[in-house]
């Protein structure tokens, strides 16, 4: 896939040359599967085709080939009106004789005669098969064996009976992927003998083992789901599948048995010709093309663009929503479908005629009783998908009543300390409607705080961005912040996340849509530091106020948990020193 550059981005007729040289070069090199296509947005004009697995690199090449050649920018006396001017990709002309030779030389370089016949017995033998650049794997987890790519072996001498799939599921959405992969991993793990310490998940936050962690930082894509599906210590998988991965490198596997969209917000709108709920949706609901006729796909029909979309799909659809009787739910449930949601604040799984209470809401340590209502949703939709992996009800009761005790459960994903007359939340809600969910719930938690103590407390706020976010998304969120109406919102500066943007962008952008908004100047600081500007709110603090803190690094995360910690143990009140050693966040 290639962005289209250039004045002729737009035209038409350049398209139509460039999909002529593409499909006539596809040929020659016997591609013949390539169908190019022109795939306009808002900002640009994206030119795709297929190629066989092995030659992507010379494909590549084709399409720039194909687009110098197609918008007329190296034609002698062309100047193309653009600043900086294009670098010549290719020295090859239109009417070169080498340039077929060429390819098909760089192809054929390029192609791995023996992984093409590995993927085809694998294929044949019904087999996973998944590979990078390094190395190639057969089978998945405990079932699975990886060769280096320059060592592979012959098909014939493959052990094929040794290798198969295991359950595999697939989490995706806006918001409450981490979470919901978490629990969904609880669930499986307290399902069989066989599944405890057993069960492989990857997300934002990492890649675990059992209870062992396997890697660091984000790895939501198909790196971290290889991680995972190459250990052989996994008989279960559960992948986080964020969408910079699906269109950067595409799904990690060909097949699961349960794919989940928690939901769709506007985020990241702008990056590869995204620009709507609907591109955003058509890009999470990529996961169900793994699923076949067979498997299962979780929506969430509190959300209306991926409810539009349930009654398409090919495959098995289960849904979910706050309210039981959500009239998708009902219709759903007539026809013979799943379904998840509350009844009289019992969380109820519905399979064809059964009904099964899984409890209180209240009682389930995730809702943070009943604030955080959407961790309701992602209990809901785990517990759906859990039911499809044939987990029994008992089960996923007994574990929706202690999964969230600890803190370990769900690190950096709503956890609270209740110190002496404070509570601190820290969070992950990066975007508009994920902040929007949070603020909903701490208001409920100072209001309860306030009904018990008799003081009205206070929200304070840390309020920061990544810089690969448009100015747009950056200034909503900033609006969601200043219609929660905290007392205090000290704006943070992320260095380690600018992304392109220089120091200071982000935090003038959030500090000027704050005062647009009619956020009072005076209840704004600026902080260049992520640890500083926590620590600013929790020395600001005073009894019966609530802290919220969304952290985005992992380091300034685990810094500040470990000198929340200190806090609670130390029996740390409101206007106290703060402790000094963790302030600094560690080195990586």
């Amino acid at each position: 896939m290639l962005e289209a550059l250039g004045p002729t981005t737009r035209d038409m007729e350049a398209h139509e040359r460039w999909r002529v040289a593409a499909s006539a070069m596809c040929h020659a090199l016997g591609w013949t599967t390539a169908q190019p296509i022109v795939l306009p947005h808002a900002s640009g004009t994206l030119l795709a085709f297929a190629a066989p697995m092995g030659t992507l690199f010379t494909a590549t090449e084709v399409n720039e080939w194909a687009w110098e050649q197609a918008s007329g920018i190296f034609q002698p006396g062309f100047e193309p009106a653009i600043d900086p001017p294009f670098d010549r990709l290719h020295h090859l002309g239109a009417n070169s004789s080498d340039v077929v030779a060429t390819f098909k030389a760089r192809a054929t370089a390029e192609e791995n005669a023996m992984l093409t016949a590995l993927c085809a017995a694998a294929h044949e033998h019904g087999v996973p098969l998944y590979v990078d650049d390094e190395s190639v794997s057969l089978g998945a987890g405990a079932h699975s064996q990886t060769w280096p790519l320059a060592a592979l072996p012959e098909a014939p001498n493959v052990e094929w009976s040794a290798l198969r799939a295991i359950p595999t599921v697939l989490v995706t959405g806006s918001n409450g992927k981490t979470t919901t992969v978490r629990l969904l991993a609880a669930l499986i793990a307290a399902s069989e003998t066989r599944f405890e310490g057993h069960v492989g998940y990857s997300s934002t936050e990492g890649v675990v083992i059992g209870d062992a962690r396997a890697g660091e930082g984000d790895f939501s894509g198909p790196a971290g789901a290889r991680l995972v599906l190459r250990d052989q210590h996994v008989e279960a998988a559960v992948l986080e599948t964020a969408r910079g991965g699906i269109l950067r490198r595409g799904l990690a596997v060909d097949k699961a048995d349960v794919a989940i969209v928690t939901n769709v917000s506007a985020d990241h709108f702008g990056e590869y010709g995204i620009n709507s709920l609907d591109d955003l949706a058509d890009v999470k609901l990529t996961v169900r093309y793994a699923l076949g006729t067979v498997g299962t796909l979780v929506l969430n029909a509190d959300d209306k663009v991926l409810l539009a979309r349930a009654s398409s799909q090919v495959c098995k659809v289960a849904l979910f929503a706050l309210d039981d009787s959500h009239p998708a739910l009902v219709t759903h449930r007539k026809n013979g479908g799943d379904t998840c949601g509350l009844a009289d604040e019992q969380l109820v799984l519905s399979r064809g005629d059964e009904r099964f209470k899984l409890g209180n809401y209240r009682d389930m340590p995730l809702t943070l009783n009943g604030a955080a209502m959407f961790n309701v949703a992602n209990i809901a939709a785990a517990a759906l998908a859990a039911l499809a992996l044939r987990i029994s009800p008992a089960v996923i009761t007994e574990q929706l009543q202690c999964f969230g005790q600890s803190r370990l459960d769900n690190a950096g994903r709503l956890d609270h300390w209740k110190l002496a007359d404070i509570t601190v939340v820290i969070d992950y809600a990066h975007n508009p409607d994920g902040l929007k969910l949070l603020l909903d719930g701490m208001e409920v938690i100072r209001r309860d705080h306030a009904a018990v103590a008799g003081n009205n407390g206070r929200i304070g706020l840390l309020l920061g961005q990544a810089g690969n976010r448009s100015d747009q998304a950056i200034i909503a969120l900033a609006r969601v912040a200043a219609v929660a109406r905290p007392a205090l919102i000290v704006v943070k500066e992320i260095p380690r996340m600018l992304r392109g943007r220089a120091a200071g962008e982000v935090t003038a952008l959030l500090k000027e849509a704050l005062l647009a908004a009619a956020y009072p100047a005076e209840q704004i600081r600026v902080e260049a530091d992520e640890i500083d500007a926590a620590s600013q709110l929790l020395q600001w603090a005073k009894a019966g106020d609530v802290v919220v803190l969304p952290i985005h690094q992992a380091t300034a995360r685990k810094s500040l948990a470990a000198m929340l910690d200190a806090m609670e143990k130390s029996g740390w009140r409101a206007g106290a020193p703060l402790p000094v050693a963790t302030l600094s966040p560690p080195s990586e």
